[in-house]
């Protein structure tokens, strides 16, 4: 049996998490106690199974990080999933929806005080996920996306590479392990018939690669990556994110983000693109 242990932020997609990966195949518990897990990892009639535990308190986060650590003594394979998300984009969330956040009382009166505790007590099981992933910018086409390509297929005993196309002006992403700015290079946006399209378009990839400096980066980038990527695995790493910015995130880090994509599928490396700015205002 296959098992992802969901957890992260309130606020940070956990219920569209388990609606997606149910959709896809997978058995979904939503909310389950952390003192259940070592029980739920022992049904074997299930191939994948996917468990949502939401915090909700330090001492359910101290029960999850005990069962985790159980279920490596005993040799149980899992995969830990984290959900990220900024805080203040959850304070938008939050007043969006209007509905209290789960950690607000009377030691925790405002929105702000329950997210700012909550981010700080589960930072343990955030730096022991396998993946990380970041929803504050995610459009939720762009999240379900990034689970499927991510948990749908095969098990998670490999390393994926998430790459991820930016704009500067719009935000470094917060889970990115390694960063790549491209704003050195001739930007299609200052050609009149190409402003409008994007990267994913042949006319401004190929104007992208016209340069020789742009193909010497590019070999540059994929040639670090693919060398550093055993290391990664090593040292017990399953996901690898790969930021590539430009100054809006609709061309030349979209063309670099899809080239990179292509080299390391050539080589059979399992990867997710994610194109984060395309479809922003310049």
């Amino acid at each position: 049996m296959s098992l992802l242990v969901i957890s992260g932020l309130s606020g940070a997609g956990k219920s569209m998490a388990s609606n997606t990966l149910e959709d896809v195949g997978y058995s979904c518990i939503d909310n389950l106690p952390p003192e259940l897990l070592l029980s739920v990892s022992r049904v074997s009639d299930v191939d994948r199974l996917a468990v949502i535990i939401d915090g909700r308190s330090r001492e359910k986060y101290d029960t999850l990080l005990k069962q985790l650590e159980t279920l490596k003594q005993e040799g149980v394979d899992y995969h830990l999933l984290f959900l990220d998300c900024d805080r203040d984009v959850l304070l938008g969330r939050y007043k969006y929806t209007r509905r209290p956040h789960p950690l607000q009382s009377e030691e925790l009166p405002s929105l702000q005080e329950a997210i700012d505790y909550e981010i700080l007590f589960s930072n343990e099981v955030k730096e022991k996920a396998d993946t990380v992933i970041d929803t504050s910018h995610l459009k939720p086409g762009q999240f379900r996306k990034i689970l499927t390509d991510t948990f749908v297929g095969e098990d998670y005993n490999g390393m994926t590479v998430k790459i991820i196309s930016f704009g500067y002006k719009n935000g470094i992403p917060a889970d990115a392990d390694l960063l790549y700015d491209v704003r050195c290079l001739p930007n299609p946006f200052y050609v009149d018939e190409l402003k409008s399209l994007s990267g994913n378009d042949q006319p401004v990839y190929d104007y992208v690669f016209s340069f020789g400096q742009a193909q010497e980066v590019l070999r540059m980038i994929s040639e670090f990556v693919t060398y550093t990527l055993p290391l990664y695995v090593e040292e017990g790493k399953k996901e690898l994110v790969v930021g590539i910015g430009c100054t809006s995130g609709h061309h030349r880090s979209v063309a670099f983000a899809n080239a990179l994509n292509e080299k390391l599928s050539s080589q059979k490396q399992r990867t997710v693109v994610l194109h984060r700015d395309i479809d922003k205002a310049f």
